[in-house]
């Protein structure tokens, strides 16, 4: 389930195939959630006399067919992964940090002038309800009527639908549990992609507390995030992604290096990307732009090929599995299209060295050399063989590591094992005792 924790009033959240920085596109993007299961593999030995083969054979026919159907049933995928919607996590613009309640004053031209000047733009555009009486802010939310509202958004013109969590009805009255309460909504989408024959409206959930808490300005509130996401990252992959809020990169007292950091953690993790800064570019700074415009770090993010993010291979100064939210894992790893992507967090308050063995990562193969890619200054930096350390990592500073294979370690390289529990010579020898 993808789902995030935006408790607030309606506000547009802009997103588009190509989104647009500065004058600049960058990437495909989308967001929603799907489930994928597997059947387990059965051996199965017949022992038939003549006279039953035949009826043997008949039954097991039927019941093949039976099965593929039911399985076919089951199996197909839903609209949403038919028409591609919602593969990647999306990219964009929300205006609530800017401009936060929408209304007819802010927007006297009515929704669908808002939205044609939206698409001209090479953008979609997104809109705000809630799954229960009313939004955080007490404007009507959609409860009971799921399909006129859906149908509304796309009348309007609307491409994604933000969907929040407040004003819950009584227990006696919406008897459903937190997937029914959503399943709603997603079924009048459905419902009314397949009779417009329009793609479905991209499904972005907030339903706090099952990620995360909403995210602020702050260094707090990023490291608490993070730590949350530190035990729910392995469950993100195309069609379905952690959302772990909007960006705050530009906003409050924000550091650099916490900007870098927060960013980071959010594309790699495989967050949806919206930014929710001032809007206007003559409030946004350099930095800000340099952080926003990196496109080694989106690039990771909008992977076409690998859907998964990082997660957690260390803790660091805390045991593994460790719930903190002021200290959380400090070193991360992945997957990518192009090699295995490392996050390295300094969550001290005062610059450090962060060091690890490059098997710790489950990507790496024992036995190698990796070519070095910094994400951040754009450089090759060499190889590495089994260990790296990276000095004087500042206050709440990243860093983003792309390794790709370079080939067999150097002949001989020393002591056997990078990893000495356990390693063993092939006459018995323990090499660790």
């Amino acid at each position: 389930m993808s789902a995030s924790s935006d408790r607030h009033s309606p506000a547009l959240a802009f997103h588009s195939k190509s989104p647009v920085i500065n004058g600049k596109i960058y990437g495909e993007h989308h967001v929603s959630s799907s489930r994928h299961c597997t059947f387990p593999t059965f051996r199965i030995v017949f022992v038939l006399i003549p006279f039953s083969l035949l009826m043997t054979l008949f039954t097991l026919g039927f019941a093949t067919f039976l099965a593929s159907v039911t399985f076919i049933r089951k199996a197909t995928p839903a609209i949403a992964l038919d028409s591609g919607v919602g593969k990647l996590p999306f990219m964009g613009y929300n205006t609530w940090n800017a401009y936060h309640s929408s209304d007819k004053e802010r927007f006297p031209s009515g929704m669908n002038n808002l939205t044609d000047l939206i698409h001209e733009l090479g953008l979609k555009a997104g809109i705000y309800s809630d799954s229960g009486w009313f939004t955080c802010q007490l404007y009507p939310g959609s409860f009971q009527n799921e399909d006129r509202d859906v149908k509304l958004f796309q009348d309007w013109g609307f491409d994604l639908l933000k969907y929040d969590n407040c004003a819950v009805p009584f227990d006696e009255v919406i008897k459903e549990g937190m997937v029914g309460k959503y399943t709603r909504m997603a079924n009048a989408i459905e419902r009314l992609s397949k009779a417009s024959g329009k793609p479905p409206l991209l499904f972005s959930l907030c339903q706090w507390g099952r990620t995360t808490d909403d995210i602020g300005p702050d260094w707090d509130a990023l490291s608490s995030i993070i730590n949350q996401n530190s035990f729910i990252s392995w469950a993100s992959d195309f069609y379905g992604h952690n959302d772990m809020d909007i960006l705050e990169v530009g906003n409050g007292d924000l550091t650099f290096e916490e900007a870098k950091s927060h960013f980071t953690a959010w594309a790699l993790m495989k967050s949806p990307l919206l930014i929710s800064t001032d809007a206007s570019l003559s409030k946004v700074t350099n930095q800000t732009l340099e952080i926003l415009k990196n496109t080694e770090i989106i690039g990771i993010n909008q992977d076409p090929i690998i859907g998964t993010g990082i997660t957690p291979f260390r803790w660091g100064i805390n045991p593994d599995w460790s719930n903190n939210y002021t200290h959380p894992a400090q070193y991360w790893s992945g997957e990518s299209e192009n090699g295995t992507v490392f996050m390295l967090l300094n969550v001290l308050n005062e610059p450090a060295d962060l060091s690890f063995t490059l098997t710790e990562s489950p990507w790496i193969r024992a036995g190698r050399q990796y070519a070095v890619r910094d994400l951040w200054s754009h450089t090759d930096n060499g190889t590495a063989v089994r260990n790296m350390t990276i000095h004087n990592v500042p206050t709440h500073g990243v860093i983003a590591l792309l390794l790709s294979d370079a080939g067999d370690e150097p002949s001989g390289t020393q002591p056997p094992c990078a990893r000495s529990e356990w390693c063993m010579d092939q006459n018995g020898t323990r090499i660790d005792q």
